[in-house]
């Protein structure tokens, strides 16, 4: 059992490097020489002076999460607000999303400043930011996050402002959530909704006005853009399990995107889809990419997507704040593969979908979500983000170690 124990040690220590190596925080060869996590705080300070700490730090603690908390958050202000309205039961509850490290999204004119600012204070608390970078032309084909910048150009001095933001330090940038899989899908950036129904589904997509953009063209160059910062890790979005279930259509754009040239893509953005199911599915992508590493999103698959009705269908829009969902496996290198680099909480729990179910529009806090996304992955009915049936010894699969801390 004994060795057991420290064969899992070291299957783990390994796979927490994944994100590391590809940032530069930890070189093959230095971990080659001590690879077991008990020896790893040892070895720390071969990855340099300013981010050694990070490493260490989270390695003594056992949580492998080297990325920092936004102390400006959203969530971090409304528990501030709750506990002083003498709320201390839902202060503690808001706490859980809180204190967990989640995406900063930029979505402003001009977020060089923003990104300067997040990059900084994370480089003197010796920890990572993370960005998710999204205003792609014709912003989620005119749906609940519709927007981004006016046209190629204006997209393409977007990007180069966030590198500049970047500089020479650390930070994590997930690539325009939806833009390739909905470039894959037919929408090419430059695609709007018609007129909705009054039940607010969509009667169609059609071209807008003037030129057309060619969204593989600018993830690519985005790719380019921030990979010229040393301290850049890149990850293209590729959607969910439950939307292209061919990978090789997927794969095919992720390519002429860039892919190749980024650190690999991310799965589950602002999504529900189990881990397991999205590993399974990672795994396949990743495979038609030629052995592509990627994150996933967990920030609030806890119990998975929807339930399917009766009739086999998804109520509703089953992605635009469905009930009942819960936290997943907090933000972690310690992911049990060698190709999922890390679980991050890329979506921010609490945050609105859009205008549905009664929330505020998209991007939007929404506090009594956010308190229904803790609170539902404290119930006994929590399965744990893997799912039941999954080994005991993955991340997530005890609620009484991730959701109940």
């Amino acid at each position: 059992m004994t060795e057991q124990r420290a064969s899992g040690r070291t299957r783990t220590a390994r796979a927490a490097t994944g994100l590391l190596m590809s940032m530069g925080l930890l070189t093959p060869i230095v971990w080659a020489a001590s690879h077991d996590v008990r020896a790893a705080p040892a070895t720390a300070p071969a990855t340099g002076p300013l981010l050694a700490p990070a490493f260490a730090a989270a390695l003594d603690l056992g949580q492998y999460s080297p990325f920092w908390v936004d102390p400006h958050s959203q969530a971090r202000q409304q528990t501030r607000e709750i506990a002083k309205r003498g709320r201390p039961r839902d202060a503690a509850l808001l706490r859980r999303i809180a204190d967990r490290p989640t995406a900063v999204w930029l979505t402003e004119r001009d977020p060089a400043d923003h990104v300067r600012r997040a990059t900084e204070d994370a480089t003197r608390s010796g920890r990572i930011p993370v960005f998710v970078a999204y205003n792609i032309p014709g912003r989620d084909c005119g749906q609940y996050s519709s927007g981004g910048a006016a046209d190629d150009d204006e997209y393409r001095q977007w990007v180069g402002r966030i590198a500049d933001g970047i500089g020479d330090r650390r930070a994590v940038v997930i690539l325009e959530p939806d833009a390739a899989p909905q470039a894959a899908t037919g929408c090419d950036g430059q695609a709007r909704l018609d007129a909705r129904t009054e039940s607010g589904s969509a009667a169609g997509l059609r071209p807008a006005p003037g030129p057309r953009s060619d969204r593989r063209a600018l993830l690519a160059h985005a790719v380019r853009t921030l990979k010229a910062r040393p301290g850049a890790a890149v990850y293209v979005d590729a959607g969910n399990a439950g939307w292209i279930r061919d990978v090789h259509q997927i794969a095919d754009v992720l390519k002429s995107a860039g892919v190749n040239a980024a650190d690999g893509f991310a799965l589950n953005v602002s999504s529900f889809q189990t881990t397991r199911a999205s590993r399974e599915y990672g795994d396949r992508l990743s495979a038609a990419l030629g052995g592509a590493h990627y994150v996933i999103d967990t920030s609030r698959n806890g119990k998975g997507p929807v339930p399917e009705n009766a009739n086999g269908k998804d109520s509703g829009e089953p992605w635009c704040n469905p009930p009942g969902r819960a936290l997943g496996t907090p933000p972690t290198t310690r992911t049990g593969s060698p190709i999922v680099d890390a679980f991050l909480w890329i979506k921010r729990p609490g945050e609105s979908d859009g205008a549905c179910r009664g929330g505020p529009p998209a991007g939007q806090w929404w506090t009594e979500y956010a308190l229904g996304l803790a609170r539902e992955a404290m119930s006994d009915s929590y399965p744990g983000v893997l799912g039941r049936g999954d080994d005991d010894d993955q991340p997530g699969a005890n609620p009484s170690t991730d959701a109940r801390d």
